[in-house]
């Protein structure tokens, strides 16, 4: 069983800014297979579904981006998920807008988000898709993730969005390092 989760803040007030690229990219993922996160549990918005012959949950948590390792932790146990079949879609500071990248495993990068879940799950060795939301070093850090995200901006997320469902569908499938080897650096777009 996989579990794919979408970082970010519950909330009308956080729509549309920087910190819920996560959930944004899990949305594209949702829209593609016609689904909806249905079911409350754990402190979290979730559905499970199969795809290509594997189980998947898709998760939301509904605490606080601070908090999140609190909610997938709650789902590893119940659903009994090993920590290598969890993918985590986050922002990553990093990065510039229209860039992403996969990682097996690594610091959090200042992520309160993923600091939340490397405590909780006891390791960072957990697989992640980090979409990169550039750095405004001008605006404190807390106002820049937590703002919203321009028009320029959110058409370069929008083709990133756009290719995650094949990353997530080749996750399921794929070893990770191939995954990994394949859209690293990817050019297209």
């Amino acid at each position: 069983m996989k579990l794919i989760v979408g970082l970010g803040n519950v909330g009308n007030e956080y729509n549309n800014t920087r910190h819920n690229v996560g959930f944004q990219a899990l949305d594209y993922v949702l829209d593609k297979y016609g689904i909806r996160l249905e079911k409350e549990k754990f402190d979290g918005y979730y559905t499970k579904t199969d795809i290509n012959n594997e189980s998947v949950i898709f998760l939301k948590p509904a605490k606080y981006m601070n908090l999140s390792g609190e909610v997938v932790r709650k789902y590893v146990d119940y659903f009994k998920i090993d920590i290598e079949d969890i993918l985590i879609i986050s922002d990553d500071l990093d990065q510039e807008i229209g860039k992403f990248k996969l990682k097996s495993k690594g610091s959090s990068g200042g992520h309160n988000g993923l600091k939340d879940i490397e405590k909780h799950l006891g390791t960072d060795k957990y697989k992640r898709l980090k979409i990169g939301i550039s750095n405004n070093k001008q605006i404190d850090t807390k106002d820049y993730v937590l703002g919203k995200i321009p028009k320029e901006d959110k058409e370069n997320l929008e083709k990133i969005y756009k290719i995650v469902p094949n990353i997530i569908e080749e996750f399921i499938k794929m070893d990770f390092d191939a995954l990994m080897s394949k859209y690293n650096g990817y050019k297209e777009i």
